[in-house]
């Protein structure tokens, strides 16, 4: 029983130590730590003056650390952790800032000392995060994104205000869309999830227009909004554009060149004939639905909802010519 007692307190001691367990904190070199080896040599010995001249301006200590990853461990942690074993900023004042850029997990934080909370909150550290670095990051241009990062903090803590939206993505120029709308900051499987759910929707629904006779160009219409909106939440504004012109092309031509083959002539014969065609395994109908048995139906639009009501003739009338 003693040892049983012995080994569960042993694993209590040792779970903190465990759960810690992730990336190693590298020792404290110098205000930039490139361990990810994202900086060019030049940058580096930019960013330190930037950083050594503030630190003398108004006595803020801020520090820079890339690494390639964390392994799985959540950055605030690790943010948390850093900030603590390099103690950064002075005693009483709290007034340090640390930025970690991890590559490979495609993670940064800007983790910021109690002192300086006010001045750089945690609303205007979101904000250069995603407007003055990701653009960047977008591009892997880890020098302009960091140093841009970099220059942001500067200006809110020397001057109290956030300073203009950086417009450019990219060394070469290209500029964000006028709108200025960026995908929100997720991981990779919430892109995939977010991404099943949009595109399984809309494309089944643009798969039912090409397929089917009579209601497929209205659905062409009809999703146009919804390809131009829905997959900026995934891709951003330029993937979302992207999305909309191959939508605008490729539906047309799939849906002509399917006009074309024996079986979508048979099912728009079949609707105009007979009021119903079975396209795969679904029963489209002009003037309502049914299933085959194997998948559930759609009904096309325009119907009155009118029917016969069983009655029969026995060839009264009459018929005439000109």
């Amino acid at each position: 029983m003693k040892m049983k007692l012995f080994f569960l307190a042993a694993a209590l001691m040792l779970s903190p130590a465990i759960t810690a367990a992730g990336a190693d904190i590298p020792f404290l070199t110098g205000r930039v730590t490139d361990n990810a080896q994202i900086l060019t040599e030049e940058m580096k010995k930019s960013i330190t003056e930037t950083l050594r001249a503030h630190e003398a301006a108004t006595g803020n200590q801020m520090a820079i650390l890339t690494i390639p990853t964390l392994d799985g461990q959540s950055i605030e942690e690790y943010a948390v952790a850093v900030f603590k074993a390099w103690k950064l900023g002075q005693k009483g004042k709290d007034n340090g800032i640390l930025l970690i850029v991890v590559p490979n997990d495609r993670r940064l934080r800007i983790e910021v000392g109690y002192g300086l909370e006010g001045t750089l909150n945690d609303g205007l550290a979101g904000s250069i995060i995603r407007n003055n670095m990701t653009p960047y990051f977008k591009n892997n241009d880890y020098n302009s994104g960091i140093q841009s990062g970099v220059k942001a903090i500067v200006d809110v803590l020397e001057g109290g205000k956030l300073p203009v939206m950086e417009k450019n993505t990219t060394q070469s120029g290209n500029v964000l869309s006028a709108l200025n709308i960026e995908a929100p900051n997720m991981s990779l499987a919430e892109k995939i999830l977010f991404g099943a759910f949009i595109f399984g929707i809309i494309g089944l629904f643009t798969i039912i227009g090409i397929v089917t006779p009579g209601v497929g160009w209205f659905l062409y219409l009809f999703l146009i909004p919804f390809w131009a909106m829905f997959p900026i939440v995934i891709l951003g504004t330029t993937g979302a554009l992207y999305c909309l012109v191959i939508y605008l092309i490729v539906f047309p031509v799939a849906k002509l060149t399917l006009k074309k083959t024996d079986w979508y002539n048979k099912a728009q014969n079949d609707l105009r004939t007979k009021g119903k065609a079975s396209i795969g395994g679904f029963t489209f109908s002009s003037g309502g639905s049914e299933s085959d048995g194997s998948s559930g139906s759609f009904g096309s639009s325009g119907s009155s909802g009118f029917s016969g009501g069983g009655g029969s003739s026995g060839g009264g009338g009459a018929s005439g010519g000109w």
